[in-house]
């Protein structure tokens, strides 16, 4: 399914008051001086063949894969939100970013405890910053979180708390958790009354174009890519870096496309109601980082004038993805893509197998597409399953034809 968003705006950027490149700068300094993210940008891979194969004139993806040990972007967004809500609750105490990091304050946070619901990677994120500042984490986890990520969150030292249901459920019990308890949610989704932490989040997310701007030089008025696709999920990596975007670029701006499963399209829905909507399907998707039934009312403030097409796709499509990224059978770099990680590169491939579609997206031979792989193989077990390859292997491959590239 696409839809092209009636409500998309090409003009100078005007939410400054809910994501800024300002704030996202300052974000990126504070999440520099974490231990545990790697001091250099995450690659931005050019795969020649791909774009070639598509009909487009040029494919770039960059690899969130590599950000950290943790395996995905998250690692920018939860770490970057518990660290500003700590030096609001001990605002007289002018706390420095890089000492709270390396865990200098610990005995002052030693009774702080975080809370959040998660499909993994942020619940996982959230747990490595809680043990790095010296606090205390407890993570929500659905029915339908895999016993294999339950044990990678539990590793950094979370507390975990199984319930029955999905997503929302979860993120339903972590807000009565953390009432209950005196607790503090540290959640990627807004709800009402609930958006000062998700706007954080999503300003950590904003490392993510300011490193590619670096990497392509792009000039304000000059953007390196025609198009960028971007994972839905609850709207938070699509309004992080979609508003970086339009600040830097204004009217100039890429073309937006937001590609999330049919079982949980819940930012398609909100383009068809005009509104921050619910999915209308089963919400049970492989794609377990996107299945979320129901939209950020804050990151929709952010997408609805900057997304100009939604999509969705299948299951089957994702995996499809995963499988040609890390064998791609040509000289492309091989990539590990998890199967969220894979959603973006899958939309672009089911939009280029049906001509029409990339009409109504703009795409054509002259189109110079962006990609986001947001995870790695965060579960190992089921990327091979998926695959047929693990990926300690795919990576070995991957550095062999970088060094030779």
């Amino acid at each position: 399914m696409l839809i092209n968003n009636p409500r998309a705006q090409r003009s100078e950027y005007a939410l400054r008051d809910i994501l800024s490149i300002a704030q996202a700068d300052e974000s990126r300094a504070w999440l520099s001086t974490w231990p545990r993210l790697n001091p250099a940008p995450t690659p931005l891979y050019s795969l020649a063949h791909a774009a070639a194969h598509f009909g487009i004139a040029s494919l770039h993806v960059k690899d969130e894969s590599q950000r950290s040990a943790l395996g995905s972007f998250k690692a920018l967004g939860a770490p970057v939100a518990l660290l500003r809500l700590v030096t609001r609750l001990w605002h007289t105490h002018r706390l420095d970013p890089r000492a709270l990091f390396e865990g200098q304050h610990a005995s002052l946070l030693a009774h702080l405890t975080v809370i959040s619901a998660t499909d993994g990677n942020h619940g996982k994120a959230l747990a490595a910053a809680a043990r790095s500042l010296g606090c205390q984490c407890v993570i929500v986890l659905h029915a339908q979180v895999s016993a294999e990520r339950e044990w990678a969150i539990a590793s950094e030292g979370a507390r975990i708390m199984r319930i029955d249901g999905n997503y929302d459920a979860s993120v339903a019990e972590a807000a009565r958790l953390a009432h209950v308890n005196g607790w503090h949610v540290v959640s990627d989704t807004s709800y009402d009354g609930y958006t000062e932490i998700p706007r954080d989040v999503m300003q950590g997310y904003g490392t993510i174009p300011a490193e590619i701007i670096e990497q392509t030089a792009s000039a304000r008025d000059t953007p390196a890519f025609t198009h960028v696709l971007l994972q839905g999920g609850v709207g938070g990596l699509a309004a992080g870096v979609a508003s970086y975007f339009c600040e830097w670029h204004g009217a100039r701006r890429p073309h937006f496309i937001v590609v999330e499963p049919h079982q949980a399209d819940c930012l398609y829905q909100s383009a068809l109601a005009g509104h921050a909507a619910h999915a209308t399907g089963s919400v049970d998707s492989i794609m377990a980082g996107l299945a979320c039934g129901a939209a950020s009312p804050l990151a929709w403030r952010v997408l609805e004038p900057c997304i100009d097409t939604f999509m969705t796709i299948s299951d089957d499509e994702a995996i499809a993805a995963m499988r040609v990224l890390s064998d791609p059978s040509t000289n492309d770099v091989p990539i590990v893509a998890g199967e969220s990680g894979a959603a973006g590169f899958a939309g672009l491939a089911a939009l280029m197998r049906e001509r029409s579609l990339a009409a109504l997206a703009g795409l054509n031979s002259q189109s110079r597409v962006l990609v986001i792989n947001t995870e790695g193989a965060t579960a190992p077990a089921l990327y091979e399953e998926l695959t047929g390859q693990h990926p300690e292997d795919v990576l070995a491959r991957q550095r062999t034809i970088s060094h030779l590239a």
